[in-house]
């Protein structure tokens, strides 16, 4: 029920486009722009080709930045994100974190859902294609990103609790707590920085996990 409501709220933010043409990804657009394709799953039915792209310069709030649908290389549809796009056979969702694309997948009404194509010349199709052509060096940074996210989180949850427990009613009730560990100012800045590095490679893969990725974000 609730999943149904979230899904036709984000329909609902789709509006008509201008008819505008698709431009092509340019390398100075790597910093702050997403675009991945839908290509029709059976050419003898329909000859649809979609597209979406996602200008996220600056990093804005996921509620301040707009997907763009194109269909055919023509502006089809917009809307702020999350986002729903009603296309032949389904819909495309769209949304995103502080750190880039969290979804952008194509769900039938079966609800079986597929990744959209991301453009090789994009960072997602860039790094997809790292993953294809360096597979144990691509599972190897995707294991580093976990971790560092996890050792982010378990700080982050110390950070919290330990000044609580100070407080007396806590104190009284659950005693006070010490913290696991202590580190240096530098290396918290350090692990901090890490965890952002980790939250965007995630977010190029479009990797997104409630707990870890949350925290991050």
């Amino acid at each position: 029920m609730l999943q149904q409501w979230r899904r036709r709220r984000a329909e609902g933010r789709a509006q008509p486009g201008d008819g505008r043409e698709l431009r092509p990804f340019r390398w100075w657009q790597l910093p702050g722009r997403a675009l991945f394709h839908l290509d029709p799953a059976d050419p003898r039915s329909t000859s649809h080709r979609y597209s979406v792209d996602v200008r996220h310069w600056h990093n804005q709030s996921a509620g301040d930045v707009k997907a763009h649908l194109y269909r055919d290389g023509r502006q089809h549809m917009v809307g702020k994100m999350p986002v729903a796009f009603p296309v032949e056979g389904g819909v495309v969702e769209v949304s995103m974190s502080r750190f880039g694309i969290r979804r952008c997948h194509f769900v039938a009404p079966d609800g079986t859902e597929r990744l959209l194509r991301p453009d090789p010349r994009s960072p997602e199709g860039r790094r997809a294609h790292f993953e294809t052509s360096h597979p144990v060096a691509g599972r190897a940074i995707g294991v580093a990103s976990v971790l560092a996210l996890v050792i982010g989180a378990v700080l982050l949850v110390q950070q919290l609790v330990v000044p609580l427990s100070a407080i007396p009613p806590v104190a009284e009730r659950f005693g006070h707590i010490e913290p696991l560990v202590s580190l240096p100012t530098w290396l918290n800045i350090a692990l901090g920085a890490a965890a952002a590095l980790a939250s965007t490679e995630r977010a190029l893969r479009l990797r997104y996990h409630w707990i870890l990725d949350a925290m991050g974000n």
